[in-house]
């Protein structure tokens, strides 16, 4: 597994999820890293999160709406610019022609040189956890844009017809939630900022201290010694040149 050294070639940066919260918990201090660098953040959520409650008085109007207010305020923590909600119902995300084409729209519309999503190809994490469907549809959604959709014209040809939406090829792409990381972001100076970003979600988190050391203990680089505590985000890089 190599070091992440490329974030001077990161300018543009589309984050691509299904939920409010995965930015947060799958990479959120990449992000803030990057954004600390200058770079210039786009979120994309495919869903607002509207079944993620047991409130039996809870409703999916009532519910998208606190999400989203909760993605928003946690995106302006973490330095990002600017977030989208594509609105899809949660848990009914499918890698549809429908999706790729909203995904690839908004690609060829923002033209980042980097994107972060879902590794589509984890269905479980370990022997105790089961990949939520939403985050395995949404990354296969994005594979599928980023290439060939986004950059072959004759793809979706009404994109550059009639939006005037040029094809664009994205430089890198970063799957996370993998289980064949081939990459490793140095985010020591980021993990408070990403924990912040969570504590904003107060929907879903009931213990947020017990989040905070969570985060602290599964970012911790084993190899780090005990007087220069290390942390890191993995990935799986793929470079399209």
């Amino acid at each position: 597994m190599t070091e992440e050294n490329q974030g001077q070639d990161v300018r543009q940066v589309m984050g691509i999820f299904a939920h409010p919260d995965d930015p947060e918990f799958f990479s959120g201090a990449t992000f803030a890293r990057w954004a600390a660098e200058g770079a210039h953040i786009t979120f994309v959520l495919a869903t607002s999160g509207d079944k993620g409650s047991a409130d039996p008085e809870m409703t999916h109007e009532r519910l998208a709406a606190i999400r989203e207010e909760e993605e928003s305020n946690a995106a302006k923590a973490l330095g990002v610019q600017e977030v989208i909600f594509l609105r899809c119902p949660d848990g009914e995300l499918y890698p549809t022609l429908e999706l790729r084409r909203s995904v690839t729209r908004l690609i060829r519309m923002k033209q980042p040189d980097t994107i972060v999503s879902c590794d589509p190809t984890m269905f479980f994490f370990g022997a105790f956890g089961i990949n939520h469907p939403d985050h395995r549809a949404i990354g296969t959604a994005v594979i599928d844009a980023v290439y060939p959709t986004a950059r072959d014209r004759l793809n979706f040809i009404e994109l550059e017809r009639d939006e005037g939406l040029p094809v664009h090829k994205v430089k890198y792409l970063y799957l996370a939630g993998t289980g064949e990381p081939n990459v490793r972001m140095d985010v020591t100076g980021h993990v408070e900022t990403k924990i912040n970003a969570l504590r904003e979600h107060k929907s879903q988190i009931a213990d947020m201290e017990a989040m905070a050391e969570r985060v602290r203990t599964r970012l911790l680089d084993p190899q780090s010694p005990p007087d220069a505590l290390r942390y890191i985000e993995s990935f799986r890089l793929i470079t399209l040149g």
